[in-house]
């Protein structure tokens, strides 16, 4: 936390020189609406099996400052080098093109890979390596968004009908393509997702350089088309390439909840019969409309700790619902014997504050 908190620092420190207070500060309330949004989006892909908030706030942490300030000096010094090299000017080209797309894609996937390897436990599947992804790529879109939108107030103000001010800035950036970045890093966040399920080396490998690959070549891809296309180049690329995808990964997120929801729903029974759950708590965990009615009543009648006892009852259903299509390992029982441990604290605390009365 301490070595997050002296990036975010160092990051505000050079905005700060580079385009003022006044300038950082009016990037800033402009990032906050676009982030708003692709937060909530990610939000709402992880509503089934939700992530612990501790690691999507990390996630989204890593992404503002340390992916930032690692893309930060890695491209400056290869538009230093450019410009050594090729001559003046070429340098912010290269690091577009090349520098920019590899580091950065590397730099917001490297949060993903880390909680595969550290958090294995929380990682079930695609939809968790696409939300992770998402997280840190908000943050870092977020950063970058203050920089471009106070870079853009700093020289032109607010703008009007002949100058690009902030106001043209946040409709291409915050309007048109807030979920960029996002984008690039879900492709990666894809490839870990494969991976975790897979049974396969080969395919622990493949998976996740494959979605970083293709990530770097899709975000090289906006890149070029911005720096280097004219105008007609960047609008066939946002909506012959970016939107399609755009929408290809929607399809994907949809068809996914709808899996992990027949995955839960097919678990069910069994947890009943084994008297994990109540049998009369069956139909109301196998649809989302169902767990959600199921909190709104318990803190209408308890409170708000009631319906936060209920939803850590409803995730820890979900975790052991998944962790039963899982394969054996060594670690199995242990890790049903946590959450069955958390289910049951769970649902006492809910009976507790709901007065004695059974959740259901």
């Amino acid at each position: 936390m301490i070595a997050l908190a002296l990036c975010g620092l160092l990051l505000f420190g050079l905005a700060t020189a580079r385009v003022g207070v006044l300038a950082v500060v009016i990037g800033v309330v402009a990032s906050l609406v676009p982030v708003g949004i692709v937060v909530a989006a990610f939000l709402w892909i992880d509503r089934w099996e939700p992530e612990p908030a501790k690691l999507l706030l990390l996630g989204f942490v890593w992404g503002a400052c340390v992916a930032t300030i690692t893309a930060l000096l890695i491209n400056t010094t290869a538009e230093a080098v450019g410009d050594l090299l090729l001559g003046s000017g070429h340098g912010n080209k290269i690091s577009a093109l090349f520098s920019a797309p590899l580091v950065e894609e590397a730099a917001k996937g490297a949060f993903v890979a880390l909680v595969l390897w550290r958090r294995s436990s929380e990682f079930d599947g695609i939809v968790d390596g696409i939300v992770y992804a998402g997280f840190s790529a908000a943050g870092f879109a977020f950063t970058e968004n203050i920089y471009y939108f106070g870079r853009a107030f700093a020289d032109y103000g607010f703008g009007n009908g002949t100058s690009p001010g902030v106001l043209a800035a946040f409709v291409l950036r915050g309007v048109l393509s807030p979920f960029t970045h996002p984008l690039f890093a879900v492709l990666t966040g894809i490839g870990l997702g494969v991976a975790a399920g897979a049974a396969s080396r080969r395919v622990k490998i493949l998976a996740p350089l494959g979605g970083y690959l293709a990530a770097v070549c899709l975000h090289a891809l906006w890149n070029g088309a911005a720096t280097i296309g004219g105008a007609n180049t960047f609008l066939n690329v946002y909506f012959l390439i970016m939107v399609p995808l755009f929408i290809g990964v929607l399809m994907l997120v949809l068809w996914q909840r709808r899996r992990e929801q027949r995955i839960v729903a097919a678990a069910l029974p069994a947890m009943a019969s084994a008297r994990w759950i109540a049998p009369s708590e069956v139909e109301l965990l196998a649809s989302l409309p169902g767990r959600r009615e199921w909190r709104r009543q318990a803190r209408k009648q308890s409170g708000r700790a009631a319906a936060k006892a209920v939803a850590a009852y409803q995730a820890s259903v979900t975790e052991l619902a998944f962790l039963r299509r899982g394969k054996p390992d060594a670690d199995l029982k242990k890790r049903q014997s946590e959450l069955l441990a958390v289910l049951r604290a769970s649902r006492a605390e809910a009976v507790r504050l709901a007065g004695g009365e059974a959740p259901g």
